[in-house]
């Protein structure tokens, strides 16, 4: 692993959906961050309710940025 760099991305706003007509990011022409998701290794966080301390089914907030420590 010597030599192997690591970047950090945050895609605030950016999540994956219902993946329905409704579904601006899935609907999108994106081949750049599409690229991305299919080249290199990639996790998602789960940023909603009772995930970052919020009410059961209460949508992420400004609070969620607060459980990254960032």
């Amino acid at each position: 692993m010597k030599g192997k760099k690591t970047v950090l991305i945050i895609l605030d706003g950016w999540g994956h959906g219902d993946k329905t007509k409704s579904d601006a990011i899935h609907n999108a022409n994106t081949p750049f961050v599409d690229s991305l998701y299919n080249k290199y290794p990639n996790s998602e966080l789960l940023t909603d309710g009772e995930n970052v301390g919020l009410p059961k089914d209460q949508m992420g907030n400004w609070m969620q940025k607060l459980s990254l420590n960032l």
